[in-house]
Formats: C-alpha cells, structure tokens, sequence
C-alpha cells in the first residue's frame, strides 16, 4: 500500500476550531496520551467527513489502526454534534429575519430492497429525510434529526414540531408543494385548475424557494453524505456535525 498526498477545501479556521473542541474535550476527560494530537486528530476527521476517505484509506494514511480512525472520527463528531444549535435556539436567531425557507432533502444510505422504511417513493432510492432551514440569503441555520426517507416531507415538519415553532414565533415561511396543508406559517405554491391567474405568483415563490436549493447544494457538498454507510442510528449526529463545521467556516 502506498500513500499520496491530498487536500482538502476548507479554510484553516475550520480546522483550527474542531483542534480546539478535541483539545477541550481531551482534558475534561483527563487524556495523558495519544497517537495522533488533537491538530491531526481533526485533520483526519475532515478527511472522512468533507471528502469521504475510508476508515482504511485513512489508516494508512495517519499510520494508525482502522480501529483508531473509527474511534477518533466518532468522537469529533459526538463532540460537534453536542454543539449543534436547537430549534427553539434558531428561532430566537431567525426571528430578526424577515423569512425562512424549509424543505426536505434525502440523504442516500446503503440499504436493501428489504428496508421499506428508508426507501423513499419520490427519490427512487433508500435514504434518510432531513429537514432544513435557511435564512433567506441561502444561509444553513439548523438540520432536523434524520428520519427513515419513507417520511414525507409534512410529517417529518409536525414530528420535528417545525410547524409550531413558526407559529409560536410568528415567523413566515416558504416551502415547496410537499408542505401543503401545513398551515398558516408556510406559505406553498397554489394549487388548482386556473393555474394561468396565478402564473405571476408562482415564479414568485419559485426564486424565493430556489435560494433553499443552493444551501441544500452547499450541505452536498460533504461527500460523506452522498452516500452513507453507516448506521442508520449515526446519520443525525453526522448531519449535526457538518452544520457545525458549516458555521465554523461561513
């Protein structure tokens, strides 16, 4: 096995802030020693998370046991997960805002036919939905926990109480046809016959809505979650630490 150099496209500080949290953490815990320092422990965990390296590609690589790799990679996301914002946190945060925009997204996963719960009718595949929230510059404000992809869209909104956070917060939200019915705090394309009348409106909620795609896009471009791998009962604190690390680096 031989090993070549790679890189990785984020910026220093994101590096520079998960060192931070690991070193914080290897005191509380009262760690004397380690194979690989807090610096490169984190190093190690952006590979996997922003690119998707393998626990073995990366054991050859840090020169280190893929038993280590998994160890340290679950805990840097354990500990950006604990740092994750809530939703009562982001609506105190998206209240000074004039909107947000919610949707759904479908994060792949390696399953079987078998698994009916994760496999998602509208995508054509297994997968875990995930609702998310964005300011309405395209801006990540918070990711829901991952639901089996079988959920739709305005189920996983009223199990992650979305819907009632709005209202509670009189915050006005846009969101695509999947959220019909939601209520008065979302506001959702019309549908019906006279579809011509209401043409003007339409394109309306579509720019609106079309900034929420490109956060999803952003969200993508982790590569460890274009297709999953893991535990199914991992994905939620996946996600929670990529937001983290999102935030770090804006």
């Amino acid at each position: 096995m031989f090993v070549y150099p790679s890189s990785i496209d984020l910026s220093s500080r994101t590096l520079r802030y998960l060192s931070r949290q690991l070193a914080v953490r290897q005191r509380e815990i009262g760690t004397r020693w380690r194979r690989l320092s807090a610096g490169q422990q984190a190093l190690l965990s952006l590979a996997h998370l922003r690119c998707g390296d393998t626990y073995a590609r990366l054991a050859a690589g840090f020169g280190v046991g893929i038993a280590t790799v998994y160890r340290y990679i679950r805990e840097a996301i354990e500990v950006l997960a604990a740092l994750a914002p809530t939703l009562a946190e982001v609506m105190k945060t998206a209240a000074r805002k004039a909107f947000v925009i919610l949707d759904g997204t479908l994060l792949p996963i390696d399953r079987i036919a078998a698994d009916t719960p994760y496999y998602s009718g509208k995508h054509k595949r297994h997968g875990m939905n995930v609702q998310v929230l964005t300011d309405p510059f395209g801006r990540l404000l918070w990711a829901s926990p991952a639901l089996p992809g079988a959920t739709h869209d305005l189920t996983a909104a009223r199990s992650h109480a979305i819907i009632d956070a709005l209202a509670a917060a009189g915050l006005k939200c846009w969101a695509d046809k999947a959220y019909q019915g939601a209520g008065r705090p979302v506001r959702v394309p019309f549908r019906g016959r006279r579809l011509k009348r209401w043409k003007r409106r339409h394109s309306s909620h579509a720019k609106i809505r079309c900034v929420g795609e490109q956060a999803m896009a952003t969200l993508k471009t982790w590569r460890l979650l274009r297709k999953l791998r893991c535990s199914t009962n991992r994905i939620t604190d996946i996600v929670k630490a990529v937001l983290v690390l999102h935030h770090a680096s804006a």
